[in-house]
């Protein structure tokens, strides 16, 4: 009998570890597939963050560019002003020249127009920049967002990991609770069975004893019957006294 129990808790070792085993295998396909979504989400910030330091050095290009042009178009408007001086304290004296003057002052017109052009192009040009900042303002709104968002995800994906895994834990401990309860009334029913198969048997014994006993008494009393007759006579006669 103790080898049928010791088969029960083989049956039972082996069932679990078949059990934990397949939790395993589950639990490493979750993970494996959480991780993935993960650096996916991870790999496009990346390329978002990549994307806004381009567009920010492109803006410092562009500032850059600008503040030559301003210098450049001051320079010029500084060199107009002194050309428009020379030109009216040397206008008597050179009247001869005064083609000439028309000529350079046509060009310095055009001139003028053309860096009053250039000054509208970098007026425009900063209005695209300010508007280039103010959307690069809210890209990088809309990155911390989802930043944000990302760790509040995986926060929440911790929290229900933890949760998951807390409730298999406890389902483990309450199976394996529920298991030793099956096999301490296993143990207790065999060791009942086994003592009223034992005192059963002591039974039996004592019955077969006595039988003996009796047969062996019965065997006595026929030999003395047989060896007195005179006994067996009273015998008789008390037998019948008692009948009667």
């Amino acid at each position: 009998m103790p080898k049928k129990k010791n088969i029960k808790k083989k049956v039972v070792k082996k069932n679990n570890g078949i059990a934990k085993i397949a939790t395993l295998t589950t639990k490493s396909l979750s993970n494996a597939f959480s991780n993935y979504k993960k650096n996916k989400e991870l790999e496009k910030i990346r390329v978002i963050k990549l994307q806004k330091l381009e567009e920010k050095n492109q803006i410092l290009k562009d500032r850059k560019d600008l503040k030559n042009w301003e210098e450049r178009l001051n320079k010029e408007s500084n060199k107009i002003k002194l050309n428009e001086e020379e030109l009216k304290l040397k206008e008597k004296e050179f009247k001869f020249k005064e083609e000439k003057q028309k000529i350079e002052a046509d060009r310095l017109i055009k001139k003028d127009e053309h860096l009053i052009q250039i000054a509208n192009e970098l007026r425009n040009k900063e209005k695209e920049l300010k508007v280039r900042e103010e959307e690069q303002n809210r890209k990088d709104i809309d990155l911390r967002v989802r930043e944000e968002e990302q760790k509040q995800k995986e926060l929440r994906e911790q929290r229900r990991k933890n949760k998951e895994l807390k409730i298999l834990k406890e389902e483990e401990k309450k199976q394996k609770e529920l298991e030793y309860l099956k096999i301490k009334e296993w143990e207790e029913k065999f060791d009942r069975e086994q003592k009223i198969k034992e005192q059963e048997e002591i039974r039996r014994e004592q019955r077969l004893k006595l039988k003996e006993l009796e047969k062996i008494k019965s065997f006595e009393e026929i030999e003395k019957e047989s060896n007195n007759p005179n006994l067996g006579l009273e015998k008789f006669n008390i037998d019948k006294t008692s009948e009667n």
